[in-house]
């Protein structure tokens, strides 16, 4: 590792809590240069959705490269994008009712959120946008400003400019919560509240980042109606939580709402650098070249993303999605009980989930006891206070029991060093 230790920014941060040389990787299952395996709970911060090297996405791309395929077309018509497009509105959109145009934007997922509230501006002609307490956008400085962790800011960044943060759902930990819709509500109909009707309100259905915080039903259709009643365009953020994460190919569908723009990014390319966004028809109101980018046009990643959705051609996908999320629902519970004092609350949705501790540092620690047994898994949170489970939806019964099994092992570790005095 003394190379990357020389040559390599400081910035660099996975390598630090995973430090080994990975060489290769099959679905869930990663292996060092020594030859250890690893049972991957990370799943590339979810852009893996689909697993590592699935070999009918591997074989698309393999011949795609071999017919001398166009690499990068930026926006220029080509086959690759013309069938990723097919698939995506005929597997995707049109049997969920979504009339979506599709615009192709950087490579990452943050050039998407930049892309949506850019657009949102433009269309209504205001300038605020509302976000939420805990939520992670991403870093470029559009997209930071709509993120909640004070450990990705700095003043003289300037990015808390035309942005106002409210309390997300379940916010407030009492017993009379406050509802944040109505609050925002209350303010934006009284002229006198000193509060500009946004233009848009970007949110994650499930913070993902933030905690694995997930926003009930009630309270997202609620956030909708407010939406449509006041002019604000809706925004979702689905680039962690959509591509199947919570069963659904979309996080939004089991609250039944159409955003009016929606972001993703991470596993729509099977982990290769694509993002795009979907708006309502009416909202695309760019000029040709208005807002465009080198890298939107990523054919290897249509190629991928395009064989990744044939698992949508029916509901068998989502189904095992379930099952193994209410698996690891009722292993991760059964821990919990185990350790009372050192787990407060086991929280999630399909195949996200995230243990939370009130034990300063014993997160972290599961970390560390799990890469050492063999597990990749990271922490979330403010104060990195949850252990996240965002494994491949492609694990294998398999992979699933074993890191499962070493996640137990690993708290029943952290929990020796970390006791609790009566």
């Amino acid at each position: 590792m003394d190379l990357f230790e020389k040559y390599e920014s400081n910035v660099r941060g996975y390598i630090r809590s995973f430090p080994t040389i990975f060489v290769k990787a099959q679905n869930a299952t990663m292996w060092d240069h020594t030859g250890k395996t690893y049972i991957d709970f990370f799943g590339g911060a979810g852009s893996l959705n689909y697993g590592h090297n699935d070999p009918a996405i591997k074989r698309a791309i393999i011949e795609y490269i071999e017919r001398d395929g166009v690499t990068n077309a930026l926006d220029k018509a080509t086959d690759a994008k013309y069938h990723f497009i097919e698939k995506l509105q005929n597997t995707i959109l049109k049997p969920r009712g979504l009339d979506y145009k599709i615009q192709f934007v950087g490579p990452t997922g943050t050039n998407a959120v930049e892309t949506a509230l850019k657009l949102a501006r433009k269309v209504k002609q205001r300038s605020k946008i509302v976000a939420f307490t805990n939520a992670y956008h991403g870093h470029t400085l559009g997209a930071l400003a709509v993120t909640g962790n004070e450990f990705y800011h700095d003043d003289y960044y300037g990015v808390p400019l035309n942005v106002t943060k409210m309390p997300f759902d379940n916010y407030f930990d009492s017993e009379n919560q406050m509802d944040s819709i109505d609050m925002m509500r209350h303010y934006y109909e009284d002229a006198s509240s000193g509060y500009e009707v946004p233009a848009g309100i970007i949110v994650e259905t499930i913070q993902g980042e933030g905690g694995i915080n997930i926003a009930s039903v009630e309270w997202l259709k609620k956030l909708e109606k407010m939406c449509r009643d006041l002019d604000i365009l809706l925004i979702v953020d689905d680039i962690q939580m959509g591509n199947g994460r919570t069963g659904n190919f979309f996080s939004f569908e089991r609250a039944g709402i159409k955003p009016d723009i929606v972001t993703v990014s991470k596993s729509i390319g099977t982990g290769l650098p694509m993002a795009i966004v979907l708006m309502r028809p009416e909202i695309d109101q760019w000029s040709p070249g208005e807002h465009t980018g080198t890298f939107r046009g990523n054919s290897l990643a249509f190629v991928a993303g395009a064989k990744a959705l044939e698992r949508w051609d029916n509901d068998t996908f989502s189904k095992e999605i379930l099952a193994k999320g209410a698996k690891v629902e009722q292993r991760m519970k059964a821990i919990a009980a185990r350790f009372p004092q050192h787990i407060g609350d086991v929280r999630g949705l399909g195949m996200i989930w995230g243990i939370e501790s009130p034990v300063e540092g014993f997160c972290g620690q599961i970390s560390r006891e799990g890469f050492e047994r063999g597990l990749i898994a990271e922490t979330a949170g403010a104060t990195d206070q949850v252990i996240k489970f965002l494994a491949p939806l492609t694990i294998s019964e398999a992979e699933l029991d074993k890191g499962l099994d070493i996640l137990e092992a690993s708290i029943t570790a952290a929990a020796a060093k970390h006791p609790i005095n009566e």
